[in-house]
């Protein structure tokens, strides 16, 4: 299932490059925000931290709006620059929240952590990994939180609920998604974040809910069959939607 889930991803967001390559652009003029202009504020800690802060939120609001977009992609449809404004208003709120999430997260890591290893004590290591590992597991499970908005509710508490109940029944799958993004950063780096950027790593973890949800669908029509999930049989319909490619294909894909 996750080789499928790779390709598939790659597929789609191969035949929507420069709508994605629209998204990581307009991204990346969002991060001058908290990177370049609370600098102008140096001088003065409350403002700069306002500016950095705001920034950031900010840009979990344009994260929040490009996942609402991209979720017509992973569903083999299509968006278009209308679409991607009116996701824009209408899930700044959800975005304003992972920021706030964002924000916490980073507080936690980069002033909590370091506060604990400084007490001179033994004492000091166990809050400090309790920490850690509280972060960990917020991040593999709140990986999940702009695709179970998109597909299981706009409520902030159902998100936060139900994206821990995922993560709980499927750690392996969360650690290898969270591994696998992690890659997906680190090569989008090298190309300045405009492949795949974070369109892609927004689609990938759409597609990644949308094909788990595959597994509860079928656990529901088939309460009496065990959790051995048969993604063989599941996965037939999308293999036919997706199909296979070619290279040429790839690079000429008017020539097919």
């Amino acid at each position: 299932m996750f080789g499928f889930l790779v390709k598939k991803s790659f597929f789609d967001l191969w035949d929507n490059l420069f709508k994605s390559a629209f998204i990581n652009i307009g991204f990346i003029f969002s991060l001058a925000w908290p990177l370049l202009f609370p600098f102008l504020f140096e001088g003065v800690p409350a403002l700069f931290w306002a500016a950095l802060v705001s920034g950031v939120i900010w840009c979990f609001v344009y994260l929040s709006a490009a996942s609402w977009a991209l979720k017509a992609v992973s569903d083999y449809g299509n968006f278009g620059f209308k679409d991607f404004i009116a996701a824009l208003k209408n899930t700044a709120l959800d975005g304003v929240i992972a920021g706030g999430l964002a924000v916490l997260f980073c507080l936690l890591g980069v002033y909590g952590i370091p506060f604990y290893l400084s007490i001179d004590s033994p004492l000091g290591v166990i809050p400090a990994a309790l920490v850690f590992w509280t972060l960990v597991v917020m991040l593999l499970a709140l990986q999940f939180y702009f695709p179970v908005r998109n597909r299981l509710g706009r409520k902030p508490l159902t998100i936060i609920k139900k994206c821990f109940l995922i993560f709980l029944d499927n750690p392996g799958f969360s650690i290898a998604l969270c591994i696998t993004s992690l890659c997906i950063f680190l090569f989008s780096l090298v190309s300045i974040l405009l492949f795949p950027g974070p369109a892609g790593l927004l689609l990938f973890h759409d597609e990644a809910l949308r094909l788990r949800l595959l597994k509860y669908d079928w656990l529901e029509e088939n309460p009496e069959k065990g959790r051995k999930v048969p993604w063989a049989a599941l996965l037939i319909d999308e293999r036919e939607k997706t199909g296979t490619r070619s290279l040429k294909n790839f690079i000429f894909p008017w020539k097919d």
